[in-house]
């Protein structure tokens, strides 16, 4: 673990932080869109290390927070049929749609099952021809090179018990929306390294010209997170907005060509809806029309669901950066990981997951650097 722990060093970190209050000099607010990145500053209080000048915003870096209750309920009603083998990563099973999850609907019968890879519930597919096996595609550029494969395989295969519901989301619709809402306070993105390493960074220059807005491809480690933080004040100070790369060891301009080449075979864009947050144009991704037959929300027909989100519940403020999980007054009490009212409190990589699981309540800590890092 040395490697990594090379990217936890409390000293090195400190000389960036330095770096960082000695090149402030007003107010910016940095939204990184990556859970994982988010859990990484909650965790280690980075937040709190920067200077009062530096505000970081926690944007929709969450595809399972991000993923619209319409299609849960979906997902709810396909994995209900008898005849279904419904799979799915774990962080779905709690995320509530309107008036259940996947969970209870496990608990009522339903054959619903974690698996770890799409090849697993391939495997299924395979090992039960007499069921139809349906794997909840979720995810951002990161997560949906390995479902297009199961689709792939499946054609390949020739095994027609398989299909897709599919919510995959993009990145960088996603920014272009967040920067034309009238509410936008970002002046910067910490943008996520593993999306990068799969999509490249070719499609950001166009966003910071077009809204003057510095992007900097940060990694997930507290060094990670603190030179990105570095780069994009140094630019902002200097008024620059251009991208940087700061995640070099995972990210390369042109991303990974195998894996785009199978995403531009399997998938086409599509509006997509954010939970939250409604319609982003050219954000998601559907099934390409040669492979509509591998389609769940096809084969299913589910159609006409009616959806409800709490009226307490203000996860969409959160994960448009509106409000922090703690100003949220149902946050910790009606609201726990064990009774969410919102995905964002659920997921592994939740906003809301992460103050509550690291107990930021509000407030500030007054723990030295080195606890905070590691």
């Amino acid at each position: 673990m040395k490697y990594i722990e090379e990217f936890q060093d409390p000293l090195l970190a400190e000389r960036l932080l330095e770096d960082i209050h000695a090149t402030v000099t007003r107010p910016w607010a940095l939204m990184e869109v990556c859970g994982g990145q988010t859990h990484s500053i909650i965790r280690h209080g980075i937040d709190q290390l920067l200077p009062e000048e530096v505000e970081l915003i926690h944007g929709p870096g969450c595809p399972v927070c991000v993923t619209p209750l319409e299609l849960i309920d979906k997902a709810l009603e396909i994995a209900s049929r008898p005849e279904v083998i419904f799979c799915s990563f774990g962080d779905m099973l709690r995320v509530p749609g309107t008036g259940r999850d996947l969970f209870q609907v496990r608990s009522e019968g339903g054959d619903v099952r974690v698996v770890y890879s799409p090849l697993d519930a391939l495997t299924l597919a395979r090992e039960n021809p007499d069921r139809e096996v349906v794997f909840f595609g979720i995810g951002f550029e990161t997560t949906a090179p390995p479902n297009a494969m199961a689709v792939h395989q499946a054609a390949r295969l020739g095994l027609r018990n398989f299909s897709l519901l599919v919510s995959h989301v993009r990145v960088p619709p996603a920014i272009e929306a967040i920067m034309r809402s009238p509410d936008c306070r970002v002046r910067a993105f910490l943008a996520a390294g593993h999306v990068c390493s799969v999509m490249g960074t070719e499609e950001y220059p166009a966003l910071a010209e077009r809204h003057e807005v510095p992007i900097v491809v940060t990694g997930f480690e507290p060094l990670d997170i603190l030179e990105g933080v570095r780069r994009a004040v140094r630019q902002l100070e200097a008024g620059r907005h251009t991208v940087e790369n700061a995640y070099p060891r995972a990210v390369v301009a042109q991303g990974n060509p195998a894996a785009r080449a199978m995403l531009d075979e399997v998938f086409s864009t599509t509006d997509r809806g954010w939970r939250g947050i409604g319609v982003i144009p050219d954000s998601g991704w559907r099934l390409a029309p040669r492979y509509r037959e591998y389609d769940a929300e096809h084969r299913f027909s589910v159609e006409g669901i009616t959806t409800r989100e709490p009226a307490a519940c203000r996860s969409g403020e959160v994960l448009q950066g509106l409000l922090k999980p703690h100003e949220c007054e149902a946050f910790g009490t009606t609201c726990t990981p064990r009774t969410p009212l919102g995905a964002t409190m659920v997921s592994s990589e939740g906003a809301c997951a992460a103050y509550y699981l690291y107990r930021r309540l509000g407030g500030t800590t007054d723990a030295p650097l080195e606890a905070s890092i590691r």
